[in-house]
């Protein structure tokens, strides 16, 4: 999980288009990308340049954005000039059970002018089944097992290691 606040000038943005590479995978992308947007709030009536950036980088990470089911506006402006907006969002793994409904609750954000993105998560208890595979100690199986792993570390090519991707694939 990543939460993020992104600043007016995209700072968090930029920060994770340049690491897009070097994040693992995950299931949720959350936070406050002060990035308004036709695609997510529907009193908005322009997309953004910056959306572009976000959609890459939650496209990049296998992850889709998950709209609540009521929509309201996420930040509240004490400026009666400006219009509240929808700004925080949610991005998850799609096809991720896991998640239920995604909600949001005006009237609790007294205390701040964002409201909680709050979303369901179901948590079970789940049977695994378990083969464990083994080799008994000190005898002949162990000793070519052992043998076999010492020649394949040795003959890795490691010049191709230039991130955790390639030290992934390699391994």
């Amino acid at each position: 999980m990543i939460n993020i606040y992104s600043d007016s000038n995209q700072t968090a943005l930029q920060v994770l288009h340049q690491n897009m590479a070097n994040i693992d995978k995950m299931i949720i992308l959350i936070g406050d990308f002060n990035i308004r947007d036709s695609n997510w709030d529907p009193n908005f009536q322009y997309h953004s340049i910056p959306t572009e950036d976000l959609i890459t980088i939650a496209d990049s990470l296998g992850l889709e954005l998950f709209l609540p089911s009521n929509p309201n506006p996420t930040r509240f402006t004490d400026n009666p000039r400006d219009a509240n907006s929808i700004i925080n969002l949610i991005f998850l793994f799609p096809g991720n059970t896991g998640f239920g409904q995604h909600m949001l609750y005006p009237k609790i954000h007294k205390l701040s002018d964002h409201v909680p993105l709050i979303t369901e998560v179901d948590i079970r208890e789940i049977n695994t089944n378990v083969n464990i595979w083994s080799i008994r100690k000190d005898n002949e199986e162990e000793k070519n097992f052992i043998t076999s792993l010492i020649h394949g570390v040795e003959n890795l090519n490691t010049l191709v290691i230039r991130n955790k991707e390639n030290l992934k694939n390699l391994v």
